[in-house]
């Protein structure tokens, strides 16, 4: 059994991957972590929310990248 980790996703990163990595955490949806997140850096300014996404940003390990499946690496001849 792998334990959760809460790593950087940089397949579905906007910036830095970090609000994709929580939502992967936590099991829930991109679009509403990051709207949450923009809300509170507009709510706040760039301290504390800005400064905490740049930290983690430089802390915490990138997940492993997967290699995109076989099928969108085929090349389909033309028939003509």
């Amino acid at each position: 059994m792998n334990p959760r980790r809460f790593e950087r996703d940089l397949q579905h990163a906007l910036i830095g991957g970090v609000i994709a990595g929580l939502a992967n955490y936590f099991k829930t949806d991109r679009l509403l972590l990051r709207i949450i997140a923009v809300g509170l850096l507009l709510a706040t300014g760039f301290f504390p929310i800005g400064v905490i996404y740049l930290i983690a940003w430089i802390f915490v390990p990138m997940a492993p990248i997967t290699p995109p499946a076989y099928r969108d690496a085929v090349v389909h001849e033309d028939p003509h």
